[in-house]
């Protein structure tokens, strides 16, 4: 499979470009900065390209058979690009041709009980806000769209690189706790629940979290 990924340079986006080649699929890693893609694979491209820019996304997914979006505002990034993202992405890959699109999301919008939000405790930090509240509204974004076969995946509510394991749980809605209480996954599990999800698709048009 021909796989056009945004944000290929981060700590989730590399993770997901080496999962995605080590099962055999070409891989173009698009960045504002190509430069700074570090991964080296004879099946990967680099290219230069604006996730916010419908031409430019148009343009780069052109040939490709499916769509990953990895972006991150960074730091100190405006969080509200997630939702320009979003619209962006919708809007750009229709002509490119490119039906399937999976999309890294946060964890803030989970429920940890029927109606109440992670990113809505108390306990919430207040600096990731609203990195958080932007992802809740590019989800919305995805949520009314009808045509491209989007999924949406959140991750657990702390994601960090560590083991790749190939082990993971579903959820939908719910935050996924393990029986110490945490909610916790590897970056590399997470790239791994991520191609799953591309190669078997479960969760078309839904949002859906992953974690250990």
């Amino acid at each position: 499979m021909k796989i056009v990924l945004f944000g290929g340079s981060g700590m989730i986006g590399s993770r997901i470009a080496k999962e995605a080649l080590d099962r055999g699929h070409q891989v173009t890693a698009v960045g504002r900065e190509p430069a700074k893609i570090e991964l080296k694979h004879p099946a990967l491209q680099t290219a230069k390209g604006d996730v916010l820019d419908p031409a430019s996304i148009t343009a780069i997914a052109l040939g490709h058979d499916a769509a990953i979006s990895a972006y991150s505002p960074g730091h100190p990034g405006d969080p509200r690009n997630l939702v320009k993202a979003a619209q962006a992405l919708l809007a750009g890959l229709k002509p490119a041709g490119v039906k399937r699109l999976l999309v890294v999301g946060g964890a803030g919008s989970l429920e940890v009980k029927p109606g109440l939000r992670l990113v809505d405790t108390p306990e919430f930090p207040a600096a990731w806000k609203p990195v958080a509240l932007a992802h809740a509204d590019a989800l919305q974004v995805f949520r009314g769209e009808k045509t491209l076969e989007w999924s949406y995946l959140s991750p657990a509510a702390f994601i960090a690189p560590g083991e790749r394991t190939g082990k993971y749980r579903l959820g939908g809605e719910q935050l996924v706790i393990d029986a110490k209480g945490e909610s916790r996954i590897s970056a590399e599990d997470y790239a791994v629940a991520v191609l799953d999800e591309l190669e078997r698709p479960r969760h078309v048009r839904a949002r859906f979290t992953a974690a250990y």
